[in-house]
């Protein structure tokens, strides 16, 4: 049988496309094709900051209506004799940042489910809108806590 004229070049192999190193293929999600993707720490603590500051809004539309709020991993120092802030209030810039890091992990919960990680997460919220507004931060939503 005669050979090719043409110099064999070796192809490439295809890896990393529809396999991993065992062959059995690309992993699927942890919850599976049919099952929503799961919630993670970082989510709620998002969701929850998102919607204090909506609901803060609607309430004080003039006060809040040009403030601007961010979402940190952490502070850049600790303050001595304070410890870890968990927000910081920027009055000139009228902006303010939340600490997700020092929120979530140091706060002291006396029941550690999502009800109270949100119920820390809204009252951080609370209190660093009530510094920007000079305010105390019972009194931003006076209604929302009258239990007749």
């Amino acid at each position: 049988m005669p050979r090719s004229s043409r110099p064999v070049t070796p192809q490439p192999a295809m890896r990393g496309r529809g396999r991993d190193r065992h062959g059995r293929g690309i992993r699927s999600s942890a919850t599976g094709p049919y099952l929503p993707p799961l919630r993670t720490r970082i989510d709620l603590f998002d969701m929850t900051v998102a919607s204090t500051v909506e609901y803060l809004r609607s309430v004080w539309p003039d006060e809040l209506a040009d403030v601007s709020f961010e979402i940190g991993s952490g502070p850049g120092s600790v303050m001595p004799g304070v410890g870890v802030e968990r927000w910081s209030v920027f009055a000139a810039e009228r902006r303010v940042v939340f600490y997700r890091l020092p929120i979530q992990r140091l706060s002291r919960l006396h029941r550690n489910d999502e009800l109270h990680q949100r119920m820390v997460i809204e009252s951080c919220v609370f209190r660093g809108i009530a510094e920007l507004l000079g305010k105390d931060p019972w009194d931003l939503a006076p209604d929302r806590f009258r239990h007749f």
